[in-house]
């Protein structure tokens, strides 16, 4: 006769038979009622799997299971710590900023601080030169200053401000970029964040005593979403002031039109440069019938590239070129021998006779 279990009969097990079934099925690594051999290795030693950033495992010589366990404490401060920082940043911080009574002028200032990578370390032993926060954030300062020093020749109308383009040397808490490629770095991520929005808020400061600065951010490589991050915080940062205006919008390509000017903006790692003439006329047919004298300025190379494109009855239809970087050279480019020399570049664009003058603040 078969035997049939019923309720009345079920076996019942005192809780210090249960902790035992339990411990015994810890010793593998498959999850039973939350009670793996990762989980008594954790609360043994007071950890939250919250707090866990990652765990590699292994079997010792008798078999034993070890982990090694990183936590967020490791990491230093989580996004929820750094952008409620970064909030209070803002909110305490933002000013009503005065107007500024100004001279009409008819150029535009373009200032281009190309590829800072606030973060990046490079030592003088390794590669001859030195490279940190401290001197990023010195190289910008100097250079823009540099740049107004030259253009007080000019009567300034405008400031078109280039932001964005790898501000930021890495993109993650495991000192990487933003595909995953690791990067020497000097100090932690969100001390980058916080060093980048207040040197932008300085350089806009700066920026404005000459006239109303027009920010363009570039999505980029290195930073692709904390550089995202960074121009939406300059935006709230200066959202009442009348004179400044951000373009924090996650668009690849950016055009910029001033009088028969027509500047195209871009990281420099995205269309093939030889489409990029074409894209402008594509993506902005109306400013391109308006406009007589065209640009694109690009990044991501760190040294002076320039190409020109003619049209068919030979005049200058476009100009393409790659800008300078006041970033130093790290490591592994050293070793690979792409030293550039480090500068800041800045141009005048006359309303309707195209770019006049070139600006460079070598270091």
């Amino acid at each position: 006769m078969a035997y049939k279990q019923t309720g009345a009969n079920r076996l019942r097990l005192k809780p210090d038979e249960v902790e035992l079934i339990k411990e015994y099925r810890a010793k593998s690594l498959d999850n039973f009622n939350d009670n793996t051999s990762l989980d008594l290795h954790l609360k043994e030693r007071g950890i939250k799997k919250e707090d866990v950033v990652s765990v590699k495992h292994w079997q010792s010589m008798k078999g034993e299971l070890r982990f090694s366990i990183v936590t967020k404490e490791n990491r230093g401060a989580s996004e929820q710590q750094i952008f409620h920082k970064v909030s209070n940043f803002i909110s305490e911080h933002a000013p009503a900023y005065p107007t500024i009574k100004r001279k009409k002028g008819k150029h535009l200032l373009v200032i281009n601080p190309a590829d800072i990578h606030i973060g990046k370390y490079a030592s003088s032993k390794e590669t001859g030169k030195s490279y940190n926060i401290d001197i990023a954030v010195k190289r910008v300062v100097d250079g823009i200053n540099g740049i107004l020093s030259m253009a007080k020749g000019f009567e300034v109308d405008r400031v078109l401000f280039c932001i964005g383009n790898d501000v930021l040397h890495i993109d993650n808490v495991y000192s990487a970029t933003t595909k995953g490629t690791y990067q020497d770095s000097d100090g932690k991520w969100w001390e980058h964040f916080e060093v980048a929005l207040q040197l932008y808020v300085k350089c806009v400061e700066m920026l404005r005593e000459v006239a109303p600065v027009d920010c363009v951010h570039s999505m980029s490589n290195h930073d692709y979403q904390s550089g995202f991050h960074l121009a939406h915080a300059l935006s709230s940062w200066f959202r009442k002031c009348d004179d400044v205006s951000v373009d924090a919008s996650v668009s690849h390509r950016k055009y910029y039109q001033y009088g028969n000017n027509l500047i195209g903006l871009e990281h420099g790692d995205g269309a093939k440069m030889d489409n990029l003439p074409l894209l402008m006329a594509q993506e902005r047919a109306e400013q391109w019938s308006e406009s007589k004298y065209r640009y694109w300025y690009l990044h991501h190379l760190h040294h002076k590239v320039k190409y020109k494109w003619r049209d068919a009855k030979d005049f200058i239809g476009i100009t393409i070129e790659y800008l300078r970087s006041p970033s130093g050279t790290d490591s592994w480019h050293h070793r690979k021998g792409y030293v550039s020399t480090p500068a800041v570049e800045g141009f005048i664009h006359d309303f309707d006779k195209g770019q006049i003058a070139r600006l460079t603040h070598y270091f």
